[in-house]
């Protein structure tokens, strides 16, 4: 579609985004996530009016997770939209009905991901917001995260790197390293998606769950995020969508830091970008000891990352971290998993 009466300010918006921010390359096989809400409709008619200009081939894909006696009702809603923009269609639909949002989260990112590994699609987008990574902050915040979660939400990443934040327990949640999820709206807020709905007269499925205040991101977003805004500032979603995007710049340089100093202690030293890590694992106290906590505290994660069954808890962090500083002979009890780390000066061996 040529620039015309029907290209807005969103339009020229996110067409801007994606030069500046090389977020997706031209001529890819795109797979859009749409749930049928606003957010997901706002980016879909962005995606396909730039379409021309780029070269993509699009595909909608649905993940049903049958929360919502509806939920076949909106799927279906979502594949008569995409015959009528004549774009390809996939739908997954949960074998069981995931029990909390982390779960549907997990689902989620999974269903999406066979998808497009199955029809190669290397590009997943999806339509978060600057007003989801305000909520996103905000959740984290209350949870006790660091700044890794404060900045949770980015404009692009592996999904090879959400596998530890996702799989839990699952060991065939595995996510191939060439496939990409891409954000492209995270500095246009929900009330912009919304008046882009409208006026493009897009048909908007609207999710009674999103009303639902047992779900603690809804109360963000219907009951913190007001007050913030009418008592504190007016943009505060704008304002905090920022701090996440500062702090992400913080934890990549940061963890780029932590990798270098785990390679330099580990014992015999790593020369690989992305080492991989197998009991016993040996590492050089001294050379920890030079090192800021905070550089310590992400080293540990990353290990632990490689090393445990599940994502690290603060608590697994703290403990082995503690020991760089700890006499000799100290040691921690059962990491989950089984290992356990003893300090023989001037090592920490983490084994079994």
């Amino acid at each position: 579609m040529a620039e015309s009466s029907n290209w807005t300010h969103l339009h020229a918006q996110l067409h801007r985004t994606l030069l500046q921010r090389q977020l997706l390359p031209s001529n890819q096989r795109l797979l859009v996530a749409v749930s049928g809400g606003q957010d997901s409709l706002c980016l879909l008619k962005l995606l396909v009016d730039l379409q021309p200009k780029w070269g993509w081939d699009l595909a909608i894909a649905h993940c049903d997770h049958r929360w919502r006696s509806d939920s076949q009702s909106n799927a279906s809603h979502v594949e008569n939209l995409a015959k009528n923009w004549r774009l390809s269609y996939y739908l997954q639909t949960a074998l069981f009905i995931p029990k909390t949002e982390a779960e549907a989260r997990q689902w989620r990112y999974q269903a999406l991901t066979e998808i497009a590994i199955a029809r190669n699609y290397p590009y997943i987008i999806t339509g978060h917001t600057a007003s989801d990574r305000a909520e996103t902050l905000l959740y984290n915040l209350i949870r006790g995260s660091g700044a890794d979660g404060l900045s949770a939400l980015t404009w692009k990443r592996p999904l090879a790197d959400l596998r530890l934040e996702n799989s839990g327990d699952n060991p065939n949640f595995q996510i191939s390293a060439d496939f990409r999820l891409v954000r492209p709206l995270l500095e246009i807020t929900r009330s912009q998606t919304g008046q882009f709905c409208q006026e493009q007269k897009l048909p908007v499925w609207e999710d009674s769950t999103n009303q639902d205040l047992k779900y603690a991101r809804n109360r963000i977003r219907s009951e913190l995020l007001p007050y913030l805004e009418t008592h504190f500032n007016p943009k505060a979603q704008q304002a905090i969508a920022q701090t996440a995007e500062l702090l992400r710049a913080d934890v990549e340089y940061l963890e780029l830091a932590a990798r270098d100093l785990l390679q330099r202690a580990i014992s015999p030293i790593a020369d690989s970008d992305r080492v991989k890590f197998q009991l016993p694992v040996k590492l050089n106290r001294p050379i920890l000891r030079e090192a800021p906590l905070a550089l310590q505290r992400r080293g540990m994660r990353q290990l632990l990352q490689q090393i445990l069954p599940s994502a690290p808890s603060f608590d697994s962090v703290e403990k082995l971290t503690s020991l760089i500083a700890a006499p000799n002979r100290s040691q921690t009890d059962p990491f989950p998993g089984g290992a356990i780390a003893r300090v023989e000066n001037p090592w920490i061996i983490l084994d079994i």
